[in-house]
Order: structure tokens, then sequence, then C-alpha cells
């Protein structure tokens, strides 16, 4: 840069490092909304869980349903909790960015990786039942949200039915085996014929969106009375030798990649 455009090289190095120094100030401040001071052991000084009050499971899914249409599944579904909860509790709630996770869409950003309404009910649980235990396998939010996973490739979906759909079409259910976008919505497409842009398809995905808020909401209500039973027996690694799914050939074939077994 040049005088005559009104900022030397030197002023714009120096102008920047105000800013940054105004910017520090304001963020150890605690002014740019959910960050942070950082503490003396390089944490933060966040506290969570966050308070929750027990919802109606119908309600829930019928909000999640009409938030698809505005931003997709997982935001639909964080919003279906979190804006009751910005209602009945106040903040936190208030101040979180929950349609920041319209990026949840179409298994993230619409690459097909795990379902949205999947990866927006593990973030409500464990924003609400708290930190997990380094190791541990049984903290309610790891518990709820692999029993949501567990449920969701299990069950015949949607379950849910608006009161008014915004597709008069019947929409048929079909079990995914998955908790992966793109087979999800590829098996109920090949089931169905009908493609990806289609009005039932987005209304198959706003109901099953609708279907996870329901089914989370039940289980957090259930966690609130003590009353919470898992029933997802999910290990994890299973007989692959990695953190997989176990019905491998669903996709890969007879070529199912194999974890190296040598001990480090």
């Amino acid at each position: 840069m040049n005088k005559e455009n009104g900022l030397s090289r030197r002023g714009f190095i120096r102008n920047a490092g105000l800013v940054t120094a105004s910017a520090g100030i304001a963020l150890a401040a605690g002014d740019f909304g959910f960050v942070r001071k950082a503490g003396a052991t390089g944490g933060t000084t966040e506290k969570w869980p966050w308070p929750y009050v027990k919802l109606d499971p119908e309600k829930t899914a019928q909000i999640a349903y009409d938030e698809w249409y505005r931003v997709f599944c997982g935001a639909a579904v964080i919003n279906s909790v979190f804006s009751q909860l910005r209602e009945e509790v106040g903040e936190p709630y208030t101040s979180f960015p929950s349609d920041a996770f319209v990026f949840l869409e179409g298994g993230m950003v619409g690459w097909g990786t795990v379902c949205g309404s999947n990866a927006g009910a593990n973030v409500v649980a464990n924003v609400i039942t708290g930190p997990r235990t380094l190791g541990a396998e049984h903290d309610a939010g790891h518990l709820i949200g692999s029993d949501i996973m567990d449920w969701y490739a299990n069950t015949a979906l949607p379950v849910f039915k608006p009161a008014k759909p915004r597709v008069e079409t019947a929409i048929m259910q079909t079990t995914a085996q998955s908790p992966l976008c793109h087979v999800s919505v590829g098996r109920w497409m090949k089931e169905t014929g009908y493609p990806i842009k289609s009005a039932e398809r987005k209304d198959r995905c706003a109901r099953v969106a609708a279907s996870v808020a329901q089914q989370l909401v039940t289980h957090l209500n259930a966690w609130k009375d003590g009353d919470y039973d898992p029933h997802s027996s999910w290990s994890g690694v299973g007989s692959v030798g990695i953190t997989a799914q176990q019905n491998c050939t669903d996709c890969h074939g007879d070529s199912i990649p194999e974890a190296p077994t040598k001990k480090i």
C-alpha cells in the first residue's frame, strides 16, 4: 500500500495491531458471545451441562418438521428443543446460534455422511447431559446419542405424521440399517422411486427429522426423571477392528478393508 491511498504499509500494520489488541480485550471480557476467557490451564470457563425442563415430544416433533423447511435436518432438531428451552429457561439457550448448524444438511454440507438429524440430536443430548468423562462408556449424552443412532438405523422411518403435512402423498416408511444420510435416503428413494429433489423426498426427510426430535425428547424426559434405560448395545469397534458399522457388505461387497492388527 502507498501513502497516496491514505495508508502506508507501516500504518496498516500498526492499525492491524490495534484492531487485534482491541479484539483480544473484547474476547477476554467475554463480549463475543460464546467465546470465554481462557483459564490458567488453557481450558475455558464455559459451564455445562445446561438446564433442562421436560418437553412435549409431539410438539417438539412438529417444530422440527416445520423447521426442516427453513434450516434442514440438523438445525431443525436442535431448534426444536432449544427454541422451547429459550422460552422456558432463557440463557444460555437464548444466545445459542442454532441456525449455524444448517451445515449438517445432507449428511454434512451435502456429503452424505451421518444424517444431520442424528448429529443434531447428539449436540442437544451432550449440551444438556454434560461433559463425557474421558474413557467412560456410560455417560448419559453418549448413551442417548448411541440410542438415537441405533434407533434411527433399525426403525421404519418416518414415524411422525404432521397434523398439516406439506405433501399430501403417503410417505413410505423404510429401514435404513445405517445412521448415514446417503444410505437412509438412498434406500428410501430405491423403494419409492422418488428422486432426490422431489417434494416427497423432502417431506420424508422433514418427517424423519421430526421423528428423531420426538425420540430424543422422550429419552431426555426419562433422563430428567431418572428413569432413562439405554437400549443400544453398540460397542463401536466390533469385529472389524475399527469404529464402524458391522454390516460392511452393504457398501463394500467382498472388498471390506481390514484394520491393521500389529501391536504398537
